[in-house]
């Protein structure tokens, strides 16, 4: 872990929103971690593909969460994960 950690910087979930409003994250290399703590059943867009929405919380603040729409090739690999999951 500490050799992928390397020159990144990491940003809480819960921090998120703080630190896109203070920082150009684009301009950095940073990284997140979080636990899916909801899962919506996966729903058709208007062009009929399917997709699945994540929430995440890094446990640290149970009131900040982030939605994850997951699509095409990714939601196809992930939309079984259990929620739980890191």
């Amino acid at each position: 872990m500490d050799r992928k950690m390397a020159n990144r910087k990491l940003i809480r979930l819960s921090q998120l929103k703080n630190k896109l409003a203070a920082e150009n994250l684009e301009e950095m290399d940073w990284v997140t971690f979080g636990v899916i703590v909801k899962k919506v059943t996966p729903q058709s867009a208007s062009n009929g593909r399917t997709f699945s929405i994540w929430r995440l919380n890094d446990l640290r603040d149970l009131n900040q969460c982030v939605s994850l729409f997951l699509f095409g090739e990714v939601h196809k690999a992930h939309w079984k994960t259990d929620q739980g999951m890191v």
